[in-house]
């Protein structure tokens, strides 16, 4: 399971979006929990905006019961993401995922795109209102691999079509189940079992 993500560099066109933070910070280590940035379209532009890693619908009661990942196969039917899936679909920047692996002693890895470069998860998102201010949180949606699930990576036009409102159904059913992306994999030191350390040493080679 995609537990934890980094995002910790982007380009001038990402940084020009509206909604990009003034004051955002390279975050090495991002939990479920943590505050993300979400893209999604707003007046049919795309814009970012923070948000909670655990989806909060506005009806939920049990405030511990917020999930981070939601899984691509039962996306559609699951009372708690189908709306979302149907209505309030965005993308999580990031410029990898860690892995834990092994049975007696699990290892992390760090798996990013062959290039190098950004990725982009499919996710929903939610608002869950406040007295007067509204909340969003949103969760990544997930794919069955090996024996981990990994994160839904879309390319360009996976993004647009995702994003699109007026994308149908069977079209967001074949994005659900499009390959895996090739990622290349590295293998980490321990440092990044600490989920209170937020800097470039968890990625430090074992």
């Amino acid at each position: 399971m995609c537990g934890r993500f980094a995002l910790f560099r982007w380009n001038s066109s990402f940084a020009a979006l509206p909604g990009f933070p003034a004051d955002q910070q390279a975050q090495w280590n991002i939990s479920p929990g943590a505050s993300v940035l979400i893209q999604r379209l707003e007046h049919a532009e795309p814009t970012l905006a923070r948000a909670r890693w655990g989806l909060t619908p506005a009806w939920l009661t049990d405030l511990s019961k917020t999930p981070a990942h939601a899984r691509a196969e039962t996306l559609a039917e699951q009372p708690m993401f189908r709306e979302a899936f149907r209505l309030r679909r965005c993308l999580l920047p990031a410029n990898g995922f860690y892995e834990w692996r092994g049975t007696v002693r699990k290892r992390p890895y760090w798996l990013t795109p062959a290039e190098g470069s950004s990725l982009f998860f499919a996710a929903i998102w939610e608002a869950y209102p406040v007295q007067e201010q509204v909340w969003l949180s949103t969760a990544v949606v997930t794919q069955a691999a090996m024996n981990q699930r990994r994160p839904l990576i879309l390319d360009a036009a996976g993004q647009a079509a995702w994003l699109n409102p007026d994308t149908s159904l069977a079209e967001l059913q074949t994005l659900l189940a499009s390959p895996q992306t090739a990622l290349r994999e590295r293998v980490l030191a321990n440092f990044v079992n600490d989920p209170k350390l937020n800097a470039p040493e968890c990625l430090t080679p074992a």
